[in-house]
């Protein structure tokens, strides 16, 4: 059965992105954006909230064409483009770029789709991360923790009544300062 990966960057405090949404703070360079490529290669579709995909789907379809843009950015729009998307929107009417709007989270719906033939599921979005973990539908935790604290912003982890208790499966300190914490959800065999 395929796994669905909570894919995030974070500060140091916590915080997905800024008070005005701004992650101008991700320290992304080319070693960071190879491994995102690497990994992202892997995956079956992406699994994105509203505000991630037009994020997404504002700057990607496109990138390779802006002579400013790295060899990492290049590659990454068409892993981007290729990848078959899920959006989870109650109010989006239309999305291009092989991508399906989704209106609900439906576990019995997310577990089908978890156990078609297929790479990984890559989830992205505090908020959709959110009602996954609320459904225990995450697998392994991928966190990229930058070297900065900003103070104030969306956090990743929303208030809970719910634990989750997880096993270290990976560290990683890339060159700008960023670590991979990769986390697993035990589940029983």
């Amino acid at each position: 059965m395929r796994k669905i990966i909570l894919m995030m960057s974070l500060s140091l405090d916590g915080f997905m992105e800024g008070p005005n949404r701004e992650i101008d703070w991700h320290l992304v360079d080319d070693e960071l954006h190879r491994h995102f490529n690497e990994e992202s290669r892997k995956m079956g579709a992406f699994l994105d909230g509203r505000v991630t995909y037009e994020l997404m789907a504002d700057f990607w379809p496109t990138a390779d064409t802006d002579p400013s843009s790295t060899e990492p950015m290049v590659e990454f729009a068409g892993i981007w483009r290729d990848m078959p998307k899920f959006v989870f929107s109650r109010t989006l009417e239309r999305a291009d770029w092989n991508t399906t709007i989704v209106r609900d989270v439906v576990v019995e719906d997310i577990m089908a789709l978890k156990a078609q033939p297929g790479g990984d599921l890559a989830l992205g979005g505090a908020d959709l991360a959110a009602t996954f973990m609320r459904h225990d539908l995450i697998d392994e935790y991928h966190l990229y923790v930058h070297p900065v604290v900003i103070g104030r912003g969306k956090p990743l982890f929303q208030p809970s009544d719910r634990r989750i208790d997880l096993r270290l499966a990976e560290t990683r300190t890339f060159g700008n300062g960023v670590v991979l914490l990769r986390y697993e959800v035990p589940r029983d065999q």
